[in-house]
């Protein structure tokens, strides 16, 4: 089944590991194949992975855009979950980071991706970082 990105003016997204930008106007690009496609607003910088959430999502990420490569990151992120589910307490919370875990055996990254989004906007919201109801992704 295709995929279909409605891309705004400018926005930025890697596919299969180039950065790819759109021009100056909104366009839509149908990827008619299999492809690592992630947007400009779901990519993390390495700095970025400044909390425990953000550290399961980052090696997530690097084996979603480097799935030939994803073993030199599955020791990280096995690791980061560990130390994270090793604090958390609420029984929702840890059914989704076996969630993320099972996603990433399977080799279905992007899911587990989008789990470790729910992840962030839970750690988020118990920090304080965000006010409750608002998505921690305000953009």
């Amino acid at each position: 089944m295709p995929l279909k990105l409605s891309l705004k003016p400018g926005e930025k997204f890697v596919l299969n590991g180039a950065v790819v930008q759109n021009g100056d106007r909104r366009g839509v690009l149908i990827l008619q194949n299999k492809a690592s496609v992630l947007r400009e607003k779901d990519i993390m910088q390495s700095e970025d992975a400044n909390s425990p959430a953000r550290r399961i999502y980052f090696p997530v990420m690097m084996m979603y855009l480097d799935e030939a490569g994803a073993t030199r990151y599955y020791d990280e992120f096995v690791q980061r979950l560990s130390e994270f589910m090793g604090v958390i307490r609420n029984p929702e919370v840890l059914a989704e980071c076996v969630a993320v875990s099972k996603h990433c055996m399977g080799r279905e990254y992007y899911k587990a991706l989008m789990l470790c989004r729910k992840l962030i906007d839970y750690e988020d919201q118990r920090l304080g970082n965000v006010a409750p109801g608002v998505p921690a992704d305000r953009g």
